[in-house]
């Protein structure tokens, strides 16, 4: 008898469907003649899932007492007992009554299954062990009851039943998963869009984890060899090659498979250039992988593999992909390559990815500079073959082919100048013509092993070798130098044209200019200087490097105050200096230096002008609500007065005897009035302290349970329903500007409630914040207006002239922002409008309740 087969409906959250699922499964298999039970499926009262049972056949459960009460459980003797094909079990995280046959409902399943019968089983993902601290700072909610991941990794089968947040909380609204008067809190705690969409999030990701591992059994079972493409900080190198694109698609792939994970791609050119990049490749290939999210940096070293690691592990890179080298087989003689040199060097802290491609060992697209500054070890080989190579040479003329005549002796000499220059420049060209101009004359010019030359036609032919010979090394020294210009040329312009690119897209701040400076020149750290006349001291108007925000630099110097300190100042107009420290930059970089730090100087003035056109608006909108004020003042801060102005005149008038009933009618009308005129100028004077910055807010440890209640006297008695748990954490706040804003959003909730619908108020917790929600039946207001609706001076749809100013919002929002929290407004399920109020909670008292709904 072989062990059953599991399969498990997986899903995000209660109500998705799980169990609708399994039971529309178990219909079909018996419509197929298998042999099909329930075991145990706990409907919930939803209608819907209750007529799914209906034509299945229900195993009989177990009841057992507990605490008074009778409860039911799954009979797993019975199941055993009664032998299906196919058995089906509810909540396989369920946690068993005491006194059942296994403490966990998972465990029953494994005995059903290491009994030959196939379940058919469903869970949340929450509900997943490895997965619970995760859930707890998502919802605030710690799960009791889980399930260990192996049990569900063993599964044959997992479907994953997926359902967008927002269908989810309309079937909740409409009664499809808890009853009525569950569903307002469900819908305000736990079923918070943001709290379904980090659910649904893990549970596509776990199910795409689990795909994985079934691709690698299908793999490994079927031989499967060729790749099939399936988070963190990932450095990609890029050379400006065709394999370049290649590159960034594979690490934004690996980006998507870690949270948070970032791309960073680098083009390293060396300082004479690197000449077979393509600038409209590489523009491309900055393109795309900024349209997948990530960065693109330009960086000169001539060192390629150090810079490169010297770049990844100062962003803090994770890991490292690099193409396999383009160089044909023979090349790898030079040297091992980047790649191999970067993989070898980047230690146990850095992941390094060799990526295959198409254009890998088919060679470079352009030939290599190969008179652009020669390295040490080429230059050491031109003056082994301008020095050794002759004395070799003549060792071998004189030893096997003595007699090889004097034309072709000078010509073999005359390879060898020509290599030498090839190899080394012109100086061990000339050396190699005079060493073999002397053994040319000692050894094969008669009189042999003498100074001297007895034929004077030998004069003129020891004369033309050397002159051809300074002159081939000569022109090769001139290409040489030629092809660096060019080269250099080269990557000058691809640096101005990134940089020309980045300011016409506006993607510059100074900051990020700065730093591309010290980038693109390995520099320490830059500071852009301004004083404001000559004999003014300087300050830095932005800076790059250790020292300045954010930075991780350490061990190096940071930004200098004065021009005269940097090792390479450049000057910009009369009171403006580029200042660099680190290393002294060669004349020929001062060129591009200068273009960078033209162009900090227009983005500094660029960025001070939006600093003055951002006071230039912060000033007309200033005017706007002085122009509001004064429109409020003509009417509505008119119109409470001439009501107290009426009733004073006619309580002072001889004319007419009033009566006791009339005589508190009218002083009720002024006291009535007082108390709006009093809460109309409030709002006022609050809204005057948030527009001039002067609200400073005493954050202390609050109760919402003191405040809330303090915050409903403005309010009519019974509009408003009152839900705040004393055991509520507390939050940080200011109880006076919170009471201020919980009164604002209840008074505004109460005027738009209909009648006899009172306005709910519940607070609940959720991880480290706690939220206040006001919920009203009115009429609600379109998407496009809940932001504007905490503008001040905003009154929406018809309210009436005399129902405020509309600053209520404006100052309620006001205040909650200058402690730290938010106001923001939600629709109400089945019509309305909901305020939620959320603060920062402070540590949750031992036992506390956290308000959420599970």
């Amino acid at each position: 008898m072989g062990r059953g087969r599991l399969r498990i409906y997986l899903g995000a959250a209660p109500g998705v469907g799980k169990t609708y699922a399994m039971l529309s499964e178990a219909h079909r298999r018996v419509e197929r003649g298998t042999d099909c039970v329930v075991a145990f499926v706990e409907h919930h009262g939803r209608p819907r899932t209750e007529v799914m049972l209906h034509g299945l056949e229900q195993v009989e459960r177990r009841e057992l007492p507990h605490r008074g009460g009778t409860f039911t459980e799954m009979d797993v003797d019975a199941v055993l007992a009664r032998r299906p094909a196919v058995a089906l079990v509810d909540e396989l995280a369920h946690t068993n009554v005491p006194g059942s046959r296994n403490v966990k409902r998972w465990q029953d399943v494994e005995e059903l299954l290491a009994a030959g019968i196939d379940v058919i089983s469903n869970l949340n993902i929450q509900h997943l062990e490895s997965l619970g601290d995760i859930v707890e700072s998502i919802t605030g909610v710690r799960q009791r009851e889980t399930v260990p991941d192996e049990v569900v990794r063993r599964a044959d089968q997992i479907e994953l039943i997926d359902m967008s947040p927002q269908a989810l909380r309309r079937r909740m609204a409409h009664g499809n998963i808890y009853k009525a008067e569950k569903i307002d809190a469900a819908l305000s705690n736990y079923f918070r869009p943001g709290n379904l969409t980090a659910l649904r999030e893990l549970a596509l990701l776990w199910t795409a984890d689990r795909v994985d591992e079934y691709l690698k059994e299908y793999r490994s079972e079927h031989r499967v060899q060729k790749i099939w493409g399936s988070r963190e900080r990932i450095v990609v190198g890029l050379t400006g090659g065709p394999e370049g694109r290649t590159l960034i698609r594979r690490a934004a792939r690996l980006a998507e498979k870690g949270a948070g994970g970032e791309v960073l791609a680098v083009y390293i050119a060396r300082s004479d250039g690197l000449t077979s990049a393509s600038p409209k490749e590489l523009a491309v290939q900055r393109t795309l992988v900024e349209d997948l999210g990530g960065t693109f940096h330009h960086v000169i070293g001539d060192d390629v593999s150090s810079a490169l690691l010297e770049f990844a592990r100062g962003a803090n890179a994770t890991q490292i992909v690099l193409g396999v080298s383009r160089r044909k087989p023979w090349q790898y003689v030079f040297g091992p390559g980047v790649s191999a040199t970067v993989a070898r060097e980047s230690g146990p802290d850095l992941d390094v990815h060799l990526v295959t491609h198409d254009a890998m060992g088919r060679g470079r697209g352009l030939p290599v500079a190969r008179g652009a500054r020669l390295g040490r070890a080429r230059i050491a080989g031109g003056w082994l073959v301008g020095v050794g190579g002759p004395v070799l040479l003549t060792l071998l003329l004189t030893t096997l082919v003595p007699d090889l005549g004097l034309p072709n002796d000078m010509l073999l000499f005359l390879s060898l100048t020509v290599g030498a220059a090839l190899l080394g420049g012109v100086w061990p060209a000339l050396a190699s013509a005079a060493v073999g101009s002397l053994l040319l004359n000692y050894w094969f010019t008669p009189p042999l092993h003498l100074w001297t030359i007895a034929d004077s036609r030998n004069i003129l032919a020891i004369a033309i070798f050397v002159g051809v010979a300074v002159a081939v090394a000569s022109v090769v020294d001139l290409a040489a130098r030629r092809t660096h210009q060019a080269a250099r040329l080269r990557a000058e312009s691809e640096i101005l044209s990134f940089l020309a690119g980045s300011v016409l897209r506006g993607e510059t701040t100074l900051d990020a200019l700065l730093e591309r400076v010290r980038e693109t020149f390995a520099m320490d750290s830059v500071a852009l200087l301004e004083r404001a006349g000559d004999h003014e001291p300087w300050t830095c108007a932005g800076r790059a490097g250790p020292g300045d925000a954010g930075s991780d630099d350490v061990g190096r110097a940071g930004p200098v105050e004065r021009p005269e300190d940097a090792d390479v100042d450049v000057p910009v107009g009369d009171h403006l200096a580029l200042a660099l420290t680190g290393r002294v930059l060669p004349a020929e970089d001062r060129r591009v230096l200068a273009a960078f730090a033209a162009q900090a100087a227009v983005v500094l003035d660029r960025q001070r002008l939006q600093d003055e056109a951002d006071r230039a608006r912060a000033l007309a909108e200033g005017n706007r609500i002085r122009t509001a004020l004064l429109a409020a003042v003509s009417h509505d801060l008119r119109t409470p007065l001439a009501g107290i102005k009426a009733s004073v005149t006619s309580l002072r008038s001889d004319d007419v005897e009033w009566s006791d009933e009339d005589r508190a009618e009218l002083l009720e009308g002024i006291e009535e009035g007082t108390d709006r005129l009093d809460h109309l100028v409030g709002n006022l004077l609050d809204m005057s302290r948030l527009q001039t910055g002067t609200v400073t807010p005493i954050i202390r440890e609050t109760d919402l349970d003191e405040v809330v209640p303090m915050a409903l006297g403005g309010v009519p008695e019974g509009s408003v329903e009152l839900d705040v748990p004393e055991t509520l954490p507390m939050v940080s706040a200011d109880k006076g500007l919170l009471e201020r804003a919980v009164a604002n959003v209840v008074e505004n909730a109460v005027k738009y409630s209909p009648e006899g619908e009172p306005v709910r108020v519940s607070a609940s917790a959720l991880a480290d914040r706690v939220e206040l929600r006001v919920v009203d039946r009115g009429p609600g207001i379109p998407d496009e207006a809940k932001d504007r609706v905490f503008a001040p001076f905003q009154r929406y749809g018809d309210a009436p002239r005399g129902a405020g100013v509309g600053l209520g919002l404006a100052v309620a929002r006001g205040f909650t922002e200058s402690m730290g929290g938010t106001l923001v407004a939600e629709d109400t399920p089945g019509g309305g409008l909901t305020m939620v109020l959320t603060l920062r909670a402070t540590a949750r008292p031992e036992g506390g309740h956290s308000g959420a709904f599970t």
